[in-house]
């Protein structure tokens, strides 16, 4: 594994094969989102990839310092082992135009040209231009360059920054009030993500509210901290957490 070069996606495994595939996917983006934009999370539930994800970040760096803080994580109760891949995932070569067509649908391909080789030699005698392939449609060509079009993805991050709303600042206290969480929100999910910071000590979500929990801490600079650190930290790309310290 160590000579295996850093790249913009990272192999984990070890993954708790019994979290359904949706949890699991909501899960690896709240904890890996925090070292840069991801571009996708792949996780499947079949017999060959159970316990295994890749997650694609946009830059190297990120995938880089996600392998180094993430390597052991305990998530779900196991610690996470993590590799990068060895080659570029299908959504980086499409942006650095090193895509090829790979597998099966490959070789269909070859053999369809191959069968249909004479009919095309004969429909360019008459027809000129007829061997040649239309453009697909979504993609622009300017100068030679291919503008892929967006993958759309539950997982895209959007551009950094905060949403709307201001929360009130309190006096610090050692107990953290989280605003703005998405409706799928967990205890599990936000345990993980603070578990991070030193002192942290639980998580205590309000009966009847998903949009809203508390987080405690051994004392006030420790959750200081981790308000600091995850303020504005985006749990799904339309939901960015607002922090607050509890009132007395």
């Amino acid at each position: 594994m160590l000579d295996i070069r850093p790249n913009h996606t990272i192999y984990v495994n070890n993954l708790n094969e019994k979290v359904k595939k949706d949890e699991l996917k909501k899960s690896l983006y709240a904890i890996f989102s925090q070292f840069g934009q991801i571009l996708d999370i792949v996780a499947l539930k079949t017999l060959k990839m159970r316990g295994q994800a890749f997650v694609i970040f946009k830059e190297i760096q990120s995938a880089t310092n996600a392998l180094r803080a993430m390597q052991g994580f305990p998530f779900y109760d196991k610690p996470m082992r993590i590799a990068y891949t060895k080659t570029d995932s299908d959504i980086i070569a499409k942006m650095k135009g090193t895509y090829k067509e790979r597998g099966t649908k490959k070789k269909d391909e070859e053999k369809k040209k191959k069968k249909s080789k004479d009919s095309k030699t004969a429909a360019a005698v008459t027809a000129g231009t007829a061997a040649v392939a239309p453009p697909q449609p979504g993609v622009a060509t300017a100068k030679g360059a291919t503008v892929l079009p967006p993958r759309p993805n539950l997982f895209n991050q959007p551009p950094p920054g905060m949403g709307g709303g201001i929360v009130p600042e309190q006096p610090p206290n050692q107990i953290l009030f989280l605003t703005n969480l998405p409706d799928e929100t967990s205890e599990m999910m936000l345990s993980m993500l603070f578990t991070q910071f030193p002192g942290f000590k639980e998580v205590r979500l309000v009966p009847g509210r998903h949009d809203i929990a508390f987080v405690e801490f051994e004392n006030e600079m420790q959750s200081a901290a981790a308000k600091d650190a995850l303020q504005g930290f985006k749990i799904t790309p339309t939901h960015s957490m607002k922090i607050a310290f509890a009132k007395k």
